[in-house]
């Protein structure tokens, strides 16, 4: 990468040093991560040395990001609109940045089944918080209230189902890929959790 690149050029080099301080790493510490001497990061960072391809593949993995986003420029589509699935009461965002997850918001107003028959498990992992009210999340053989600003986190390999308790609640949940796959069902199957 030159330096007349201009703004591209600008952002990476705020970007490595950004993410540097986030980890509360000096330029020792980052050196030392990338194998490379403080003097030249410094420099990387204040815009006196060249960005290289292979320096900035090195200073990728020693922050524990990719190239991609070290160089991600695409501000087009920041606002994303729901996808409506009016089958099961529920808005669904995919995250751009990991196609992999979905964030999903949902009503519920009925409780979680009480027929352990209806858990489902399945791979993938779940997180959720509740927006209002109160939810009950059967985990296996455990129950636990998660009320208003509470959230969970579990694997979905343990049987679960999730519902409201006391009234009407909101939940925002956060599905990998095969959390995700494992809740679809068809419309006259209401999805657990």
């Amino acid at each position: 990468m030159e330096q007349e690149d201009g703004e591209l050029d600008s952002l990476v080099r705020k970007r490595i040093r950004a993410l540097r301080m986030a980890q509360g790493w000096s330029l020792d510490d980052l050196a030392a991560r990338a194998r490379m001497s403080p003097s030249s990061l410094s420099r990387i960072e204040n815009g006196r040395r060249r960005l290289a391809l292979d320096q900035l593949v090195v200073l990728a993995r020693a922050l524990d990001t990719s190239l991609d986003q070290l160089v991600e420029t695409a501000t087009d589509d920041v606002v994303s609109n729901p996808i409506v699935d009016g089958a099961h009461g529920q808005l669904r965002w995919p995250v751009k940045a990991d196609p992999g997850m979905t964030v999903v918001r949902q009503r519920m107003t009925t409780p979680p089944p009480d027929n352990p028959a209806r858990l489902r498990a399945h791979p993938g992992r779940e997180w959720l918080v509740v927006l209002s009210g109160t939810a009950v999340l059967l985990l296996g053989n455990r129950r636990f209230r998660v009320e208003t600003d509470q959230a969970a986190e579990f694997p979905t390999m343990l049987p679960h189902a999730i519902g409201a308790e006391g009234g009407p609640c909101e939940v925002m949940g956060i599905f990998d890929r095969d959390a995700r796959r494992g809740h679809r069902s068809s419309p006259e199957e209401p999805v657990p959790s």
